[in-house]
Order: C-alpha cells, then structure tokens, then sequence
C-alpha cells in the first residue's frame, strides 16, 4: 500500500511538503528523491522516526537505506556519537555488533526500541551495559528510571548483569 501511495503522491514530482506526509511513506524514496524539499540529513531525520519493520530486516531495500545513511552522515568507521544516533533513530537496530561496540552506550537509547536483535547485536549489547562506561554508569546504579529508559534492551540482559540490578 505504502509503494503504491508514493506513486499516486510522486505522479507529478516530489511534493514540496513531504514533511507532512507520514515517515512511513519515505522509506519508499530515495534520499535524492528527498533532495528538492530538504537535505539527506533531514531525511534521514524523518527515516529514522518511521515503522522499519514494513521492510524485511535483512531486505536489501533497508540495508540501502542504512548504508546511504552513514554516508550521509559522514560517518567514519563504526564509532556513531549521540547527535547521528539521534538522527538514525530507528536505523540503529539494524548496524552490527561493531558499531554498537565502539560507539559506547551513545546507541542504547535508540537500541531500547528495536523489536528484535541478531545474536551479534546482542552480545555487543551486554559487552556496552556491562563495560559501565556508558551515560546510564554500571548496572549496579541503575534506578527504576535507568530501567524505564532500557527497557526495551531487558531481555537482551543476561544473569550477570541482573543481578548487578539494585532491587
């Protein structure tokens, strides 16, 4: 359905007020179709605030997507800071292990909203929560905010950071 809206909203050219459009809608465009109503960034932005679960995780259409965005964002390596996690919202559920390793705890707020991980995800997931050396500090701290903020992450924890948990 969503393919589909593009083409009926796309007949005529790329409307100048896309931003009004559901998120959702943007996954089927491209960051050049984008271009004429604002920057990749913005794009991205709005990317990263829609529903990716409407494309498959492992399709070659989101991979696309989170290849064009890092390059959008200039970013190098593996290491993302807070400002580009902020704008890859939702894209985070889809880097591996590696980025979510070298960019410290900067990633677990917007990894909190993934449905579902790749065991790589998850092990990179603990390895961060358990190093401590994250904006949250080590599990031992933590509050029933902490946790409110990590929930979704929760079933990512295994025993040895349970039981670091105050009660």
């Amino acid at each position: 359905q969503l393919s589909c809206l593009v083409k009926m909203v796309t007949l005529h050219g790329i409307p100048k007020d896309l931003d009004s459009y559901p998120k959702d809608l943007l996954l089927f465009l491209s960051p050049s179709d984008y271009a004429a109503t604002g920057t990749c960034r913005q794009y991205f932005a709005n990317i990263g605030k829609a529903n990716l679960d409407v494309l498959q995780r492992e399709s070659s259409q989101r991979k696309e997507l989170l290849l064009e965005a890092l390059a959008c964002l200039k970013i190098p390596g593996t290491r993302v800071n807070e400002e580009n996690a902020e704008i890859l919202g939702r894209l985070v559920c889809d880097l591996g292990g590696e980025y979510i390793r070298s960019s410290g705890g900067k990633l677990l707020k917007q990894l909190s909203q993934c449905e579902s991980f790749l065991p790589d995800q998850e092990e990179a997931i603990r390895s961060v929560i358990s190093s401590g050396n994250t904006t949250f500090g080590p599990p031992g701290v933590w509050s029933a905010f902490t946790l409110n903020e990590l929930s979704g992450l929760i079933p990512v924890f295994d025993h040895s950071i349970l039981q670091k948990i105050p009660k």
